[in-house]
C-alpha cells in the first residue's frame, strides 16, 4: 500500500473517531431547552403567545397538569420563594428561566389569581379532570332509573359550583348566599332537563329498545350544557350589578367595570357548553361501536373500565381545549365599557380576569 494511502486511512480512522466522539457526548448531554421553548422569564405572564388558540392551548395544558397535585408543601415553598426573589431582584446565581417558569406554573395551578390563596385541590383546574371523570361515567352509564338520574345530576352540577366558585373572578368578594343560590338554580335546571328527557324517552313507545338506550346516552349533554349555563350565571350574578376590575397595561386597576364583567360571563357561559360536547357526545358513539366486539360481548365485565378510559380520554380533550377559547386575561377596547373609565385612562386596551 502506497503512502498516500495510508495517509487517508489514517485521516479516515481519525475523522471516525471524532464523530463517534462527538455522537457520545451528545447521547450522554441532556437536551437543553429551545429558546423559543423557554423564553425570557417574565412574571405573571404566560410563556405561549395568549394572541392565539394555539399558544392558548398549551398554556392551559401547562395549567391543567395533574402533576402539580402531587407538589408537596416543601417544593410549592420553594417556588413561591424563587418567584418573590425574582420580584425583588435577588435571585441566586446558577437560577434558570426553567426553573422560574415551572416555578411559575405550580404557583399559578394552586393559587388563585385575585385573592392569593391557595384552591382545593378537587377544585382546582388541574383536578377536574381527575374528580370529575367518575362523574362523568356515573352520567353515560345505560339504562338510569329516576334516583340515579337525580344523584348523578346533583354530584356533577355539585362538583361544578365548587369549581366555579373557586376559579372565579375574585376582584368583588361574593357572599356565600350567592354560592348557593346559584348551586340549587343549577342542580334543579340540570335534574328538570335531565328526567324531563328520559321520560320523553320511555314515553316514546315507536323507539327501538337499541335506539332508546342510545337516546338515553345522549340526554346527559343538553341537561348538563344548560345547567353549566344557569351554574356560571347564578353563581357570578353580583359581577353584572357590581362589575368586574379592569387593569392598563401596567398592572392598575382603572375602575370596575360591568360591561367587562358581561364579556366575562358570556365567554366562560362559552365554554361551559363547549366543555361537556366532546365529553358526553363521544362516550356514546365509541362505546356502541366497541360494545359489538367480539371482546366486550364475550367478557361483558370489561364494559365499564373500558367506558371508563374513554370519558377519561375525552375529558382529558374537552377540557383544555374549552378553557383555550378565550385567554383567562382577556383585553377589551376602552370603547366598549362606560365612559367613566374610558375617560380615567389614556391606554386603549384593558384587561380583566374572565375566571375559569
Amino acid at each position: 500500500m502506497t503512502r498516500p494511502h495510508l495517509r487517508e486511512l489514517y485521516a479516515a480512522s481519525e475523522l471516525s473517531k471524532t464523530a463517534s466522539f462527538t455522537a457520545l457526548c451528545i447521547w450522554d448531554t441532556p437536551a437543553m431547552p429551545a429558546s423559543t421553548e423557554y423564553p425570557p422569564f417574565r412574571l405573571g405572564e404566560s410563556r405561549f403567545d395568549q394572541g392565539s388558540f394555539y399558544g392558548r392551548l398549551r398554556h392551559f395544558l401547562d395549567v391543567i397538569d395533574p402533576r402539580t397535585l402531587f407538589v408537596s408543601e416543601k417544593r410549592f415553598n420553594e417556588c413561591m420563594n424563587l418567584l418573590d426573589q425574582f420580584k425583588n431582584g435577588s435571585l441566586p446565581p446558577g437560577v434558570t428561566n426553567v426553573q422560574l417558569w415551572e416555578a411559575q406554573k405550580i404557583k399559578q395551578a394552586i393559587i388563585h389569581p385575585d385573592t392569593g390563596e391557595k384552591i382545593p385541590m378537587p377544585f382546582r383546574m388541574s383536578g377536574f379532570v381527575p374528580f370529575g371523570t367518575p362523574v362523568v361515567v356515573g352520567l353515560l352509564l345505560p339504562n338510569q332509573t329516576f334516583a340515579s338520574t337525580i344523584f348523578w345530576q346533583w354530584l356533577n352540577q355539585s362538583h361544578n359550583a365548587c369549581v366555579n366558585y373557586c376559579n372565579r373572578n375574585a376582584t368583588k368578594p361574593t357572599p356565600m348566599s350567592t354560592f348557593f343560590q346559584g348551586y340549587l338554580g343549577a342542580v334543579s335546571s340540570a335534574v328538570t332537563i335531565a328526567v324531563g328527557l328520559n321520560l320523553l324517552v320511555k314515553r316514546a313507545e315507536h323507539f327501538s329498545p337499541a335506539t332508546r338506550i342510545l337516546v338515553q346516552r345522549f340526554i346527559p349533554f343538553p341537561a348538563v350544557a344548560s345547567a353549566n349555563v344557569c351554574n356560571v350565571l347564578l353563581m357570578r350574578h353580583t359581577e353584572l350589578s357590581e362589575g368586574i376590575s379592569v387593569l392598563d397595561d401596567k398592572g392598575n386597576v382603572v375602575g370596575t367595570s360591568k360591561m367587562a364583567a358581561r364579556h366575562a360571563l358570556m365567554e366562560t357561559s362559552l365554554t361551559r357548553v363547549v366543555l361537556p360536547m366532546p365529553v358526553l357526545l363521544l362516550p356514546p358513539l365509541i362505546m356502541a361501536i366497541l360494545e359489538r366486539l367480539p371482546l366486550l360481548r364475550k367478557h361483558p365485565r370489561l364494559g365499564l373500565p373500558v367506558h371508563s378510559m374513554v370519558c377519561l380520554c375525552a375529558f382529558g380533550l374537552a377540557l383544555p381545549v374549552a378553557i383555550s377559547l378565550f385567554p383567562q386575561n382577556s383585553q377589551i377596547h376602552v370603547s366598549e365599557l362606560e365612559p367613566e373609565i374610558a375617560a380615567a385612562t389614556e391606554c386603549k386596551i384593558l384587561t380583566y380576569n374572565k375566571g375559569l
